[in-house]
Order: structure tokens, then C-alpha cells, then sequence
């Protein structure tokens, strides 16, 4: 009996570091949405002008280009594929994040 409650165990702590990598990782549609509604938000709130918001969104398309391209030429994303594109949303994360506290922190600085 013990060794069945040990076997489970064992079993439960193998499967929840897999559970916990799938639930850590955002779909990439779901990415692109939440990037463009941060840009949205940026316009209109005024922290990101015109020229800002159009090279996001450009950084933006040219990503969801590159996983269309990734995904026709093998049938959809491998493991590296995946990670390469979670790297360049996290870059562009970052940059609309600096983009639209960029203008604020040099207005009261001055």
C-alpha cells in the first residue's frame, strides 16, 4: 500500500513541473492581442505619439509574419520556433513598456 501511495507521489511530482511550463506559457494569438491593445491604450492615453506607435505596430506584423512563415514550413511551431518567438515578444513587450514611459520620465526630469 505504501509503495503505491509513494509510486503516486513520485508520479504527481513528475507530471506538475509539465503542468506548470504549459500553463506559464501564453498563446502567441493571445500575445499579439494584448501588445496591440497596450498600443491602443498607449494612443490614447498620449504616452505614445504617431511615429512610436507605428513602428510598434510594424514590429508587431512583422512577427505575426514570421510565425505564419514558421508555422507553413513545418506544419506548425517546433520547440525552438516557439522560444524564438516568445523571445521577440518579450523584446517588443519591452520596448512598447519604454515607449510609453519614455516621454513622462523626460518631461520631469527636465
Amino acid at each position: 500500500m505504501k509503495a503505491m501511495i509513494l509510486a503516486g507521489l513520485g508520479f504527481a511530482t513528475i507530471a506538475v513541473p509539465s503542468v506548470a511550463d504549459a500553463q506559464r506559457w501564453t498563446p502567441i494569438a493571445q500575445r499579439q492581442g494584448q501588445l496591440q491593445t497596450r498600443i491602443d491604450q498607449g494612443i490614447r492615453s498620449g504616452a505614445l505619439d504617431r511615429r512610436e506607435a507605428v513602428r510598434l505596430r510594424s514590429q508587431l506584423r512583422d512577427l505575426s509574419q514570421l510565425e505564419y512563415r514558421y508555422r507553413r514550413s513545418g506544419g506548425g511551431l517546433s520547440a525552438s520556433e516557439r522560444n524564438d518567438l516568445d523571445r521577440r515578444y518579450a523584446v517588443l513587450s519591452r520596448q512598447v513598456r519604454f515607449e510609453k514611459h519614455d516621454r513622462f520620465d523626460r518631461h520631469h526630469r527636465r
